[in-house]
């Protein structure tokens, strides 16, 4: 029984991890930037749909270069 790993510890278990992570944060991204986007329309909510749009973007482009540099 030395040395056997758990199937947590397989590479393919670490990899899939690694996308749905990353596919989610890039997900949420957009969803925020899209959200932050309806909230400026109006003059009220601008100040609140800036930090959310903003925070989405960081995110989303976030999740892809952290992605494509995991992939290369």
């Amino acid at each position: 029984m030395t040395g056997t790993q758990a199937w947590w510890q397989r590479g393919w278990v670490r990899t899939t991890e690694s996308v749905i992570g990353h596919v989610a944060a890039i997900i949420i991204g957009f969803v925020m930037m899209v959200v932050g986007l309806a909230l400026g329309v109006t003059m009220i909510m601008l100040p609140v749909g800036l930090v959310v749009g903003l925070a989405g973007v960081a995110l989303f482009i976030s999740g892809w270069l952290s992605w494509n540099s995991q992939r290369a």
